[in-house]
C-alpha cells in the first residue's frame, strides 16, 4: 500500500473553512486513501459547502491518478429546517439558511487550486432521484448535519455501493446535531452494519 500522510497534505494546502477540523479531515482522507488502494468505484459527497473536503478528495485522487467519477451534492442554500430528530439545547445556534454558499464560490475554489471540479448537483437531497447518483460507489462522505439530510443520502447510495465500500458520516459524535447519529444508527441496524467512531465521524464498511 502506498505510504500516505494526510497531515502533510493538510499542512501544505491548509483548510479554507471552519466547518471541518484537522482531525476530521485527516480521518476522511485516510479512509479515502485506503479505499482507493483497494476499490475502483466512484466517489460521492453529500454536503460540500465551500469545498474544503472536496478539494482534498480531488487532491488524493490526483495523487493516485484516479479517474473515477467524483460527484458532489449540495443545495447551496444553507441549512434546511430542523425536524424533531435534530432538537438539542446544544444546537440552538444552527438556524435555517445558515452556512449558505454559492455554487459559483465552490467552483472558484477549485479554479484557484487549479484542480478539476467534480460533477456538481445543486438541489435539496430529498429532490434527488436514484439516477442522479452514480453506480459502483466505493467511497461516500456525508455531511448533512441533520437527520433527514443524512438519512436520505444513505438511502440513495445503498443500492449503488460496491461490496467493501466505505461510508464516512460527519457529526456522528456531535451532541449539538443528534439527528446525524440517529440516521446512521437506524441505517446500520437495517443493513446489519457496525460503526467505528473516529474524531466524531462515523466510519462504516459496507
Amino acid at each position: 500500500m502506498t505510504k500516505f500522510n494526510p497531515t502533510e497534505l493538510i499542512t501544505k494546502y491548509g483548510i479554507i473553512s471552519s466547518q471541518v477540523d484537522k482531525a476530521e479531515l485527516e480521518t476522511v482522507l485516510d479512509e479515502l486513501h485506503k479505499s482507493l488502494q483497494t476499490q475502483t468505484g466512484n466517489i460521492v459527497e453529500f454536503g460540500c459547502y465551500i469545498g474544503t473536503t472536496s478539494l482534498y478528495i480531488r487532491r488524493v485522487m490526483d495523487m493516485l491518478n484516479i479517474t473515477n467519477e467524483f460527484h458532489v451534492y449540495d443545495s447551496f442554500e444553507g441549512l434546511p429546517e430542523k425536524t424533531d430528530q435534530d432538537t438539542s439545547p446544544l444546537g440552538e445556534q444552527f438556524k435555517t439558511g445558515e452556512l449558505s454558499v454559492s455554487k459559483k464560490a465552490f467552483i472558484h475554489e477549485f479554479q484557484k487550486a487549479h484542480l478539476k471540479s467534480p460533477s456538481i448537483h445543486k438541489g435539496w437531497f430529498d429532490d434527488l432521484k436514484h439516477e442522479d447518483v452514480p453506480d459502483k460507489i466505493s467511497f461516500a462522505f456525508l455531511d448533512g448535519d441533520y437527520y433527514e439530510s443524512v438519512k436520505v443520502p444513505l438511502e440513495l447510495i445503498t443500492r449503488k455501493l460496491l461490496p467493501g465500500a466505505t461510508i464516512v458520516v460527519d457529526d456522528y459524535g456531535n451532541q449539538a446535531l443528534p439527528g446525524a447519529r440517529k440516521a446512521v444508527d437506524e441505517w446500520c441496524v437495517k443493513h446489519g452494519k457496525s460503526v467505528r467512531e473516529v474524531a466524531s465521524l462515523a466510519v462504516i464498511q459496507y
